[in-house]
């Protein structure tokens, strides 16, 4: 243990229950243990009973979904009596309100619709009817509820892809639409956020067109900055129209976080490779790859962005005495909990980490505790959902003591009660962390956190720096639905749903603005013009341009061999490293073998088996520059040819011309690039000692992103008049990239996950040591043209937060990324920052640097 620190506990504040509740409904919250709600619970429903837009950002726990259900409810008990009452008249005959609730996840809206149904039965009240409808509903349901259901949860894919684009089917809904939820607003950040935002702009529109005015929105989310400016930006009003809930009036136990460096392992010895392959993560084939192996395969459940930071590095020595895994410790610390009694949750970066924790604690309890073995188990993404449900409603019971999860649970499923939680590695963000963290010590009991480091420099320098976990501020929610990119086609969707008018624009951002891309349509045959608005005159529909999270594909079913079970899915983009032929598949400690992949008929073949060994894949990744012949760029020009604009169809390219200009020796670009990655090998490695068994090759296709990128090239001879070594240029290229990235947000408004990077001393279009940073959904999303546009003020910002950052050798506020595919290796923030002085003295508008370099 590096560090500890109390959270000291909250004793609770109650109000009384608003006159305007309907009794019913508070007599079931009472039935159900709620004599009198919390105070925020109280504020924030009495503002969104007033039809006040309000942002409810308290801590993990904290009952906020009472705050938008009692006002739902109320409101459809309310009708339902004067109905009853006097049948005959005209007022009673209109419509009964209505409320849509969006989740970022299916698990979540089952998990709210239990929790509303147990209210409604303890209430003994059956006129309020709800019911879930996403895509998993069959026709005969969706049809029940388009004409019956009073409350509907679903998510905003439905909402793009079903509910918007049929309307008419859902007038009776739209024309009642009193309340709209949007729960885990954080969920909600870059480009992801910026769809979802435009969604709920079409969604307002067309409850306006069918009933008397717009919805009242309620944004519930976890304590982070600026929740009512998120909030207003979400749904697309300014932030004097949020009333923000932030003063959390639960109860709290004491909570204990703790941060924890596994040991050294002081017997260890580098074991011989008996296979004659390279080391891992480079092919013996290629003389200066670019490629990253993946070892920790990130999570696919994951909100949107692909993982794509990717660098050329070297295969670096490893430590003389390396520590234990993350993994390994998190699941004895798993196993002493639950061997003591304590319910736990084990949060783990991968689904192979969750397989992994959660095999190894029942192995430690097999011989000293078989009851508790038993009850330890795993959940991720890729189960089926009656199988997430049973292990939710289990650990829920105290049926489970333990369960090893990605951050599948990290959202507001219901699961209170737990006296532990552990982290296995850095979330990514601090407003993640403590989301994490606020499992522990549910309903007012005492809690234990710990933060278990994996053997990264970004999370030794956290555990050895508590300050940067427990005293700096929570992120703030990045997202920018006035993008080009994503606006487009949202105002094409619109456009469809019904035709947009000049009043309308302001709903979708600055009317001169939106104007502007609208133009930039109908000039490219997307819209047409019209003196009454703008009109969608094509066959196909226009929620089909975009993909709200950019996963693509479908998913692939994982059938076991002879029975014809399905035993859960892998996504698309993750099934080649995944279910490759060979590949293990560890499915609640039971181990399969893959016998066949079918990507055509996305499918994978497997075979129960005893085994003693895993399967870790090798990927190669490449970034090809379109347009670039064997002489560099077709054409050059000084900056943008066009516009920014999104694409009106659904074509590959990206819509960009390649364009460059140059800074002395130094070449800038921007322009379409194609990012291929392909998994070509796999090892075997025996568990637990790792010993790699054996290398066997694949032949599978490989996968392009088609996106836009900027890059910046430097000669040899700038680099090493800069004092920059062949030996230290791939850990400056390296650290400037993550910096870079790091950065860019602050000038395109996006979010790091929203972005990809590729450094490497030798790229085989430029001919030079190059740097890329490009968008990670296809066709570009306009960051790398903002950062094109802006390129000295984003790398003089670069190599300032470096070279201003105290620490001496890097760390995450300045070179370390918490999504690095090669562990933050190698990292030379010295030379970084002489690498982007050198790039920055050749600004032909620019000056020196201010900040003194550091001595090299």
């Amino acid at each position: 243990m590096t560090a500890s620190r109390t959270l000291p506990a909250r004793t609770a504040e109650h109000a009384d229950w608003p006159v305007w509740a309907d009794a019913t409904v508070v007599q079931g919250y009472r039935k159900l243990g709620v004599d009198r709600p919390w105070t925020h619970q109280a504020v924030a429903a009495d503002l969104v009973h007033r039809g006040r837009h309000t942002a409810l950002a308290t801590s993990t726990g904290s009952g906020k979904s009472l705050a938008f259900w009692l006002p739902a409810l109320s409101a459809v008990r309310v009708a339902a009596a004067a109905g009853t009452l006097d049948p005959g008249n005209i007022e009673s005959a209109r419509v009964r309100p209505t409320t849509l609730y969006l989740s970022p996840t299916k698990a979540l809206a089952a998990d709210q619709l239990s929790a509303l149904e147990r209210v409604l039965d303890a209430a003994g009240t059956r006129d309020v009817r709800v019911a879930t409808c996403d895509g998993d509903t069959s026709r005969e349901e969706r049809s029940w509820v388009q004409d019956h259901a009073d409350v509907v949860l679903t998510n905003p894919d439905f909402l793009h892809y079903a509910l918007l684009p049929n309307h008419r089917r859902w007038s009776r809904l739209l024309k009642g639409l009193r309340y709209v939820v949007v729960d885990e607003g954080h969920a909600y950040r870059g480009v992801f956020g910026a769809h979802v935002s435009l969604v709920l702009r079409r969604l307002a529109r067309l409850a306006a067109r069918y009933g008397e005015g717009s919805p009242t929105f309620v944004v519930a989310s976890a304590t982070t900055a600026e929740p009512a400016v998120s909030a207003a930006r979400l749904i697309g009003v300014t932030p004097g129209d949020v009333a923000a809930v932030t003063e959390d009036a639960s109860p709290s136990g004491r909570r204990t976080v703790v941060l924890w460096q596994p040991p050294e392992i002081s017997a260890w010895r580098p074991p011989a490779d008996r296979t004659g392959t390279a080391p891992e993560g480079r092919a013996l084939d290629t003389p200066a790859p670019m490629h990253r192996a993946d070892p920790a395969e990130p999570d696919p459940w994951a909100l949107p962005g692909a993982d794509p930071e990717a660098e050329a590095v070297a295969a670096e020595t490893p430590p003389e005495h390396p520590r234990r895994s993350a993994t390994a410790e998190v699941a004895d610390l798993l196993a002493d909990l639950a061997s003591a009694g304590a319910r736990t949750l084990a949060f783990t970066r991968s689904r192979r980490g969750a397989e992994s924790v959660a095999q190894q604690a029942r192995d430690h309890l097999r011989h000293a505790d078989q009851d508790a073995a038993r009850r330890i188990a795993a959940y991720r993404g890729g189960y089926l959902p009656e199988e997430r449900r049973e292990l939710e409603q289990a650990i829920r019971a105290g049926d489970l003591l333990g369960l090893a999860t990605t951050n599948a649970l990290e959202l507001g499923v219901d699961i209170s009660g737990l006296d532990a939680v552990l982290i296995a590695g850095w979330p990514g963000t601090r407003m993640s962390l403590w989301q994490q963290a606020g499992r522990a010590g549910r309903a007012g009991a005492d809690g234990l956190v710990a933060f278990v480091a994996r053997e990264d420099p970004l999370d030794t320098y956290l555990v050895t720096h508590p300050e940067a976990v427990f005293d700096a501020p929570l992120e703030a929610t990045v997202f920018d639905p006035a993008n080009p990119h994503v606006l487009a086609p949202h105002l094409c969707a619109a456009a469809q749903e019904a035709p947009l008018r000049t009043e309308d624009l302001a709903a979708f951002g600055a009317p001169g603005h939106v104007r502007g891309v609208l133009d930039v349509l109908v000039a490219r045959g997307a819209l047409r013009r019209r003196t009454s608005g703008w009109y969608w005159t094509h066959h196909q529909a226009a929620a089909g341009l975009t993909d709200l999270r950019g996963a693509g594909g479908t998913p692939v079913r994982v059938v076991e061999h002879g029975t014809g079970r399905m035993l859960g899915t892998v996504d698309a983009a993750s099934a080649d490293g995944q279910v490759h032929d060979g590949a293990v598949y560890v499915h609640q400690g039971t181990s399969y073998v893959v016998t066949h992949l079918d990507l055509t008929d996305h499918t994978a073949v497997v075979q129960r088996r005893r085994l003693d060994y895993g399967t870790w894949s090798r990927s190669v990744m490449s970034v090809a520059i379109e347009g670039w012949d064997d002489t560099g760029p077709a054409g050059t020009e000084d900056g943008p040819s066009a516009e920014p604009g999104a694409r009106p169809d659904a074509s590959d390219d990206t819509g960009h011309d390649l364009v460059t200009r140059e800074w002395g020796p130094v070449t800038w670009g921007l322009g379409p690039v194609e990012v291929t990655s392909q998994v070509v090998s796999y090892q075997r490695r025996r568990v637990p000692d790792m010993q790699v068994l054996g290398t066997e090759q694949l032949e599978l296709p490989e996968h392009t992103l088609g996106t836009t990128a900027v890059w910046w090239s430097v000669p040899e001879f700038v680099l090493r008049a800069a004092d920059i070594s062949p030996e230290q240029t791939p850990g400056a290229l390296h650290a400037a990239e993550h910096a870079a990235i790091g950065l860019l947000p602050l000038l395109a408004t996006c979010d790091r996950w929203d972005l990809g990077g590729v450094s490497t001393e030798l790229h085989a279009d430029t001919g030079e040591a190059t740097v890329f940073v490009y968008d990670a959904y296809p066709g570009g999303a306009g960051f790398a043209e903002r950062a094109y546009e802006l390129g000295a003020t984003w790398l003089r910002a670069t190599r300032d937060a470096i070279a201003a950052c105290p620490c001496a050798d890097g760390c995450p506020a300045c070179v370390q990324s918490p999504k690095c595919g090669s562990y933050n290796a190698p990292l030379d923030k010295d030379a970084a920052v002489r690498l982007l002085d050198a790039v920055l003295s050749h600004d032909p508008q620019g000056a020196a640097p201010s900040v003194t370099r550091p001595a090299a």
